[in-house]
């Protein structure tokens, strides 16, 4: 039933797509956890940024964006993020556009965190002499991170997806295989089934496991 599976890297394609999804994770993280600083920070000229690329990045397509990162940095600017192969500089591509575009996801989900912490609390930091940074590095981000943990699920479980994108510049990641397959088998319902199956194996756990996670380090007022 399951010949046709025969020459085709299953695993590896999955594992390509599991090494994009936690990549891109860290870096938005990363990343989101500043733009959130700078959009409830006191400079107006950061908060400026920060807003701008929200709202402009979130309005662009995501397939725009990797297309962007390979004919726009690469093929046009020679930007290769250090790598010499075509397909490692196409996978770290792949995860500069996933990470550029779902940080700004990242940093709207993290500021409807920093919004559940009392103003008071900031306040009486201020008070006691702590900076803007400290105070959001030590009193309002532990808090937000922590009333934050379901909706950044909801964003690693969006990004799991996303990663299919990749295979527009062809990163060898499990949409790529599939297409590859569907083109080269008959077995067209099969296939669609095994690769959903796949995704759903990746990102159901990270949802009910974070969801479970959310629920008890949720901040209680």
């Amino acid at each position: 039933m399951f010949d046709f599976l025969e020459g085709y890297d299953l695993l590896g394609a999955f594992w390509t797509t599991v090494q994009l999804t936690v990549l891109s994770t860290v870096g938005s993280l990363i990343w989101g956890t500043l733009l959130a600083a700078m959009r409830v920070g006191p400079v107006p000229l950061m908060r400026g940024f920060g807003t701008a690329y929200v709202n402009i990045v979130r309005n662009i397509p995501l397939t725009v964006i990797i297309l962007f990162t390979s004919l726009g940095l690469s093929q046009t600017l020679g930007v290769n993020l250090g790598a010499d192969e075509v397909d490692s500089i196409n996978f770290r591509l792949a995860v500069l556009g996933l990470i550029l575009y779902t940080s700004a996801f990242v940093c709207e989900a993290l500021r409807s965190g920093i919004n559940t912490v009392p103003v008071g609390q900031a306040e009486a930091a201020r008070a006691i002499g702590l900076s803007f940074a400290q105070v959001l590095g030590l009193v309002v981000l532990p808090q937000a991170f922590r009333s934050s943990v379901v909706p950044l699920a909801n964003v690693l479980i969006a990004l799991t997806k996303n990663t299919t994108v990749a295979a527009a510049i062809g990163v060898a990641e499990a949409a790529l295989l599939m297409k590859e397959m569907i083109e080269n088998e008959a077995a067209l319902l099969l296939i669609a089934a095994i690769f959903a199956f796949g995704f759903v194996c990746l990102t159901l756990p990270t949802g009910l496991i974070l969801g479970w996670v959310g629920k008890k380090v949720a901040v209680k007022r």
